[in-house]
């Protein structure tokens, strides 16, 4: 098994963590290198829960903090094992999960066997299956399982933010909007009703559709309706009886998942459209004391996220959470995926110094 020393820096460890392959449905090597590293710290009550690996601080401290990471990746093209580069003038390190997220695991773990009488109690979570489908998600499973390792007054995800604190996140929301038709030879098209043409006005209406931008608790959400994918055609020489057109709506956290139904079926009033998938965002949730003091502490300007991330399941759970980790958002599953040294610096000595009360 590969083992993981959480004595070397958060560089180091970021370089160690990557490179011990987790492709989602294949976390368990790392899974067992995080539970024995962190096993050996006295201060930690360590679970397992699957391939999720839960420690924590219980000092009796009146206040709780949930700190969270995915272990897993996308698959890797060409880009593991890690290599040190300067891109740009910056020194990075570059590779496969450096962004998404394991240089944020790497500083969550090195801080973890530092910290051993926090201000606050600690719970961090590093969990299994996130970059597939949610009924897989190891921290929906642990909360399924285990609901009371949730306890908690704020929440930080370590998402890569650019090194910044970014908060809540959008909604999102599939839907398939279909067209129907009659079969009939291509050579005798009048005979039937082309499927596909009758998708024109689906995406006129996307085309026309302006996003919106929609203040919440002083950060600015911005809203997108796109399609994604489109299907249809039965052969070469056949009119198709049948086209779907699959729209992803990214909605402001204000709005709840049945307003942003609401707005989809508006949208498309006229067609037939199907919700086959919905997840609430999170609000940002700035206005709690620890989350006043995190953003101090770390001297951030909060932003919006806007993607859709775990936070929200904390946000459902009535915990305010953030987005905080080192890497730029944009090279999440990119090729040349890659995370400056600096920002592993920084976020370090910024949770450093709010965990530690320094």
């Amino acid at each position: 098994m590969p083992a993981l020393d959480l004595t070397q820096s958060s560089a180091a460890l970021t370089r160690a963590v990557c490179d011990i392959h987790s492709v989602s449905g294949d976390e368990t090597p790392l899974a067992d290198a995080i539970e024995a590293a962190v096993s050996a710290y006295a201060h930690l009550e360590v679970i397992r829960d699957g391939d999720t690996i839960v420690a924590r601080t219980n000092l009796g401290r009146d206040r709780r903090v949930v700190i969270a990471g995915h272990i897993d990746t996308v698959p890797i093209n060409r880009n593991l094992p890690v290599e040190d580069r300067t891109v740009d003038g910056v020194e990075v390190i570059w590779g496969r999960g450096t962004v998404d997220m394991k240089a944020g695991v790497a500083v969550q773990l090195k801080l973890a066997a530092e910290l051993t009488e926090p201000p606050v109690d600690i719970t961090w979570m590093w969990y299994d299956h996130e970059e597939v489908d949610s009924a897989l998600n190891g921290l929906g499973r642990l909360s399924r399982n285990r609901p009371d390792l949730f306890a908690g007054d704020f929440a930080i995800l370590g998402e890569p933010s650019n090194g910044e604190v970014e908060g809540g996140c959008n909604g999102t929301l599939r839907a398939i909007v279909r067209t129907e038709g009659v079969r009939a030879h291509s050579a005798r098209s009048w005979i039937g009703e082309n499927a596909i043409h009758k998708a024109a006005p689906i995406l006129a209406r996307l085309a026309e559709y302006r996003a919106r931008e929609i203040e919440v608790e002083g950060l600015v959400y911005r809203e997108g309706l796109n399609a994604v994918s489109i299907t249809g055609g039965v052969a070469g020489n056949v009119i198709p009886d049948a086209c779907a057109v699959e729209v992803n709506y990214r909605f402001a956290p204000s709005r709840d998942a049945a307003a942003a139904t609401r707005v989809v079926t508006d949208v498309f009033t006229g067609f037939d459209v199907e919700i086959v998938d919905v997840a609430e965002g999170a609000r940002p949730g700035l206005d709690a004391a620890l989350a006043k003091e995190f953003v101090d502490a770390v001297g951030a300007t909060p932003k919006p996220k806007y993607g859709w991330t775990d936070v929200a399941r904390f946000s459902a759970l009535g915990i305010p959470a953030v987005n905080y980790g080192p890497g730029d958002p944009h090279l999440a599953h990119h090729d040349e995926e890659r995370v400056p040294l600096a920002q592993i610096d920084a976020v370090e000595r910024g949770l450093r110094s709010w965990l530690s009360g320094s």
